[in-house]
This record gives structure tokens, sequence and C-alpha cells, in this order.
């Protein structure tokens, strides 16, 4: 293999999995911190989307600079719904298992009502717009601008959030409510608190996701769904729970899809997705760096 091809494939899986770790660290922090199992999570992606092609193609406003609205916006949204649907499951206190099936089904019912929202608003239509559509060359290969940067953009909120868990007061008491919900309650952790700004975080990140996104693809109100798949996979893949598990196995993702296209054919990439996640499974059951 050609070192300018093997370095177009690298950094293309590399740009696949930055998109990736957004989208699935939100879906990490709910499931793990309060087994939130919302199979809707895509569907915000997608609402991001078609709201930073509003704004482009109606306003004007540069795409990177709408996630300063998406963002906030899905935050409050995301507080409201926990409120309106999740608060009252999670106060029950049932079991994990028990919990998982109510917010599954919460989810699913959620899921339909925003995509047949966005049919309302947006039609069954393709939507898309063009934004620095332009070749980068680096070492004899060849980048799209814009894919480019939607992946730095995306790693750099990745990175930035897992260290506000790790160095920060708010993020040490949000780790702790994932060790021990019990213990961290004990020494005042807010647990209804920390679960509503967890739940609007990680539809704040899904949303900002879908920003990005469409920058890169053309938008139909069916997008979410194959995310939320992808983001279950990494969050399986690195372990329930832990962030940086799910920043590796994005990471890891994205390159098995791009080097299986290149290698076989576009009809490959599930497959190949599936096989490493089951093959993880098998020798680690937690997860690459699960616990």
């Amino acid at each position: 293999m050609q070192p300018a091809l093997l370095l177009d494939l690298v950094v293309g899986g590399l740009i696949t999995g930055g998109l990736y770790a957004l989208v699935a660290l939100g879906l990490n922090l709910q499931y793990g911190l309060m087994r939130v199992l919302n199979v809707a999570h895509g569907e915000f992606l997608m609402l991001g989307g078609y709201l930073t092609y509003t704004l482009h193609t109606s306003w004007g406003v540069n795409p990177l600079l709408t996630v300063l609205v998406t963002g906030p916006a899905a935050f409050g949204a995301g507080l409201g719904l926990h409120r309106l649907l999740y608060a009252r499951v999670l106060e029950a206190g049932e079991s994990a298992e028990a919990l998982e099936a109510r917010s599954l089904l919460l989810s699913f019912g959620l899921l339909f009502v925003l995509q047949n929202a966005a049919l309302l608003l947006w039609s069954a239509d393709l939507r898309g717009y063009s934004y620095l559509a332009v070749p980068l060359r680096f070492l004899g290969a060849v980048f799209p601008a814009n894919r480019v940067l939607a992946a730095a953009v995306a790693l750099f909120l990745s990175v930035a959030f897992y260290l506000f868990l790790k160095r920060s007061l708010a993020g040490k008491a949000i780790r702790a409510l994932m060790q021990d919900p019990e213990g961290a309650q004990l020494v005042g952790v807010d647990l209804r608190r920390t679960h509503a700004r967890c739940f609007g975080v990680g539809v704040a990140m899904a949303t900002v996701a879908g920003s990005l996104v469409s920058m890169l693809f053309e938008l139909t109100p069916f997008i979410g769904l194959p995310y939320t798949v992808t983001a279950l996979v990494v969050v399986i893949l690195g372990g329930l729970g832990n962030l940086l598990g799910s920043l590796v196995a994005a990471l890891i993702l994205g390159l098995v899809e791009t080097f299986s296209v290149h290698l076989a054919a576009s009809d490959i990439r599930l497959i190949a997705s599936y096989a490493v996640l089951s093959l993880i499974l098998i020798l680690k059951p937690s997860g690459l760096l699960g616990r």
C-alpha cells in the first residue's frame, strides 16, 4: 500500500471516529450514569443538523457559529425532557434492568415524535448546503477541508469534556455517581440535579454533532437511527460508563470502517464493526477500558 493512500485511510478513519466520539460520549453519559437507554439520541443529531441548515441557508449564519445556538438550546431542551419524561422513572428507585426497559419505551416514543416533527417542518426531501468543500493536500494525500474541520472540532469538544470530568469538582461528582450513587449522595452530591444536567449535556453533544454532520452530508428525518446504533456499539466497545473508553473505541471503529470499505466494499462496513465488537466482547466482556 502506498504511503499517501495509507495516510489518506488513517486520517479518514480518525475523522470518522472523531464524529463518532462526540455522539457516543453523550449517550455514554446518559446510559453510564442514569441507565437511561436513549434510542432517540440520534434524532437530536438530526435536529441539530436541520437547525444548522436553516440558520445557514435562511440567515447566512456560519455553520460553525450555529453550535453557539444549537448547543445551549439543546441543553435547555434536554433539561425539559428529563423533567417531563425521565425524572419520575429515575425517582421510582427501580432496578437497573427495569429502568433500562422503561427508558427504552419512552425513548422509542420520543424517536417517532421527533422524526415526524422533522417531516412536518422540513419534509422528506434531501436538504444540504456546501461549506468549505475545498481539498487540503498533505504528503500526497487529499482531504476535504470541511471533514477535517468538523473532526477537529468534534475531537476538541470530546477531549475538553473528558478533561472537565477528570479535573473539575462537578466532573468528579458525576464520576462518583457513576461509580457509587449511594456513597456520592452521602457526601452531598445532588442526584436529581446532576442527572438532569448530564441528560441535557448528552442531548447538547448529539445536537452539536448534528451541526457538524450537516457540513458533510445531506439531511433527512431518518439519519438519526444509524448514529444511535453506532453510538451504542462505541459505548459497549469502550466500556459502559467509561468515557475515555468511548473516545478510544470511536477512533478504532472509525479506522476499522474506513479500511474495511477500502479493502472490500461499502456494504462490509457494518459487518466489520459488529465483528470487532463481537471479538472484543469475547476477549473482554466489560469492554476495552471497562471495569
